[in-house]
C-alpha cells in the first residue's frame, strides 16, 4: 500500500449468497468489529436483493455498499438489469464491473465491461473494474500485455478528472474460487502491469494516484502479506467477506 498517494479500499463480493434478512444480522455484527477504523474504507457488494437490508443496516456505520453490476442503459427492455440511477436512489456508492464471472457465465466482453464503467461514473459510483488473465494466458507469457488492453479499453472514453471514481481489480481468473492464491511478488506485479497502464493514458501522476486492488483468494491468513506490497492498495474478497471475523482481520491489516 502506498497510503500517501491513494486510498485503502477493502471490499467484500457477496456473489450470490446472503438473504436479505442474513445481511441485516451479518451488518449488524459486523459494524461494531470495524467500528473507528479509519485506514480503509470498507465497502459490502452484495447482490440486488439484499441492497435495501444493507443500506439500511449500515446507516450510520462506516460500512459502505455497492452493487455486483450494473447496465450501461438509463432504462429499457433489458430484463433482470440494474440502471446506474436505480442504484443510487437505494443509495448504493460502489458498484463491480466485469467480475471474471460476468464474462465468463454471462457474457460480458471488454466492450460492456467500458460502457458500464462509463455509465457508472457518470452517474457518481464508483467502479470497483475486475480485469485478469488465465492460466493458459499466463503460462503463454500473455499477463502484461492481456492487463495493460483489459484496463485500456475499460477507461477508453473515461475523463481523467472521473479517475477519482474508478478502482481497478486485478483478479487472475486462476486464483479466483480455486483456493490458489498468487504470490505477494505476482499480485504485486500485476498491479504493476495495470498501474502502467493508467500511466500510459493518463500520465505517472494520475497512475500513482488510483487504487488497484488485488482480488485473488485475499483471506485472513494472506491479506496482511498481499497488502505490504506498494502496488496493492486493498482487496476486492469473496469468499473471506462472508465471515464478519476474517472479513474484519483484514480490514485490520489495511490499517
Amino acid at each position: 500500500m502506498n497510503k500517501a498517494t491513494r486510498r485503502t479500499v477493502i471490499a467484500g463480493n457477496w456473489k450470490m449468497n446472503m438473504t436479505p434478512s442474513q445481511t441485516t444480522a451479518f451488518i449488524k455484527e459486523l459494524a461494531p468489529m470495524v467500528a473507528g477504523k479509519d485506514g480503509c474504507d470498507i465497502v459490502l457488494c452484495v447482490p440486488a436483493v439484499d441492497i435495501t437490508p444493507a443500506v439500511e443496516a449500515a446507516k450510520g456505520t462506516n460500512i459502505k455498499v455497492g452493487a455486483e453490476n450494473v447496465h450501461y442503459k438509463e432504462s429499457g427492455a433489458y430484463t433482470g438489469e440494474l440502471s446506474a440511477k436505480m442504484l443510487t436512489e437505494c443509495g448504493v456508492e460502489y458498484v463491480v464491473i466485469g467480475h471474471s464471472e460476468r464474462r465468463q457465465y454471462f457474457g460480458e466482453t471488454d466492450q460492456t465491461v467500458n460502457l458500464r464503467t462509463l455509465a457508472a461514473v457518470n452517474a457518481g459510483l464508483t467502479a470497483i473494474v475486475c480485469v485478469g488473465e488465465t492460466l493458459e494466458q499466463r503460462e503463454l507469457g500473455y499477463t502484461e500485455t492481456l492487463l495493460k488492453y483489459q484496463t485500456k479499453m475499460a477507461l477508453t472514453n473515461v475523463k481523467a478528472e472521473q479517475l477519482k471514481n474508478i478502482i481497478i481489480a486485478y483478479e487472475p481468473v486462476w486464483a479466483i474460487g480455486t483456493g490458489v492464491t498468487a504470490t505477494a511478488d505476482q499480485a504485486d506485479e500485476g498491479n504493476g502491469f495495470v498501474r502502467a497502464a493508467v500511466a500510459e493514458m493518463f500520465g505517472a501522476e494520475a497512475a500513482e494516484a488510483i487504487t488497484v486492488q488485488y482480488g485473488g483468494s485475499m483471506n485472513a491468513k494472506n491479506a496482511a502479506e498481499l497488502l505490504s506490497k506498494v502496488n496493492v492498495d486493498g482487496g476486492l474478497i469473496g469468499g473471506a467477506s462472508l465471515k464478519t471475523a476474517d472479513f474484519t482481520v483484514i480490514v485490520d491489516a489495511a490499517q
